[in-house]
């Protein structure tokens, strides 16, 4: 399994920005067989991680047209910088529930 850790420093977001984000994360899902995504924002600091089963899944994912725009527009002002990295799970563990 694979993870996508992407960081960002949040610039100008708009309502646009949350419908897009919605779509993303729903082509993740739909199209590109995304096993999981969590999101979250403290202070102008996001950071977003998704779970993937290969490479190849996250490469089609990066791609997708409709994700490039969204990227485009980030870096148009939505970002003020980001950072993404893609690593394999090596090992994983845990106690009761799943967080």
């Amino acid at each position: 399994m694979y993870a996508v850790i992407f960081r960002a420093r949040v610039g100008e977001q708009d309502a646009h920005y949350d419908e897009m984000a919605s779509r993303m994360r729903e082509l993740a899902f739909e199209r590109y067989g995304c096993r999981d995504f969590v999101a979250v924002t403290e202070g102008d600091t996001e950071i977003a991680i998704s779970y993937w089963d290969d490479e190849e899944s996250i490469r089609r994912w990066k791609n997708d047209p409709e994700h490039s725009a969204g990227q485009q527009l980030g870096r148009d002002g939505w970002y003020r910088g980001y950072r993404v990295q893609v690593v394999e799970i090596r090992r994983e563990y845990s106690f009761g529930e799943d967080a």
